[in-house]
């Protein structure tokens, strides 16, 4: 798939302890065929001046899916959590109250509470 300048993407982290992560982000231009210099929407640059801008292949980013306008989320349901500047992929446990659920993330077996506003359908 080409991209062109300014179109919003997701960039996939594969990295140690970022499996299963994607990262708000832009094209800023392609450089070569495979290439693009993309700047990231939520990770800073180290010295925090700036949004970071780094040079990713082209098999590691994806159209920003569209939003899916849900009311709510059943057990076992595959999902992206907000967290940590980026979606997790996780599945729904259970329910919690009337605005939270308990997410289960393969990647690092853990479980955790968060607010309906920070899920959405998972994406592929």
């Amino acid at each position: 798939m080409k991209f062109k300048r300014g179109d919003l993407i997701e960039i996939v982290d594969m990295g140690h302890g970022f499996l299963g992560s994607f990262y708000d982000g832009n094209i800023i231009s392609r450089v070569g065929k495979k290439t693009y210099i993309v700047v990231f929407r939520t990770l800073l640059e180290a010295d925090h001046s700036r949004l970071l801008r780094e040079f990713v292949k082209a098999d590691k980013i994806r159209p920003k899916p569209a939003d899916v306008v849900v009311s709510g989320f059943y057990m076992g349901q595959k999902v992206n959590v907000f967290a940590n500047d980026g979606w997790w992929d996780g599945s729904i446990i259970r329910k919690i109250g009337e605005t939270e659920y308990l997410v289960h993330f393969d990647s690092t077996n853990q479980d955790i509470i968060y607010p309906f506003t920070n899920i959405r359908v998972h994406q592929d």
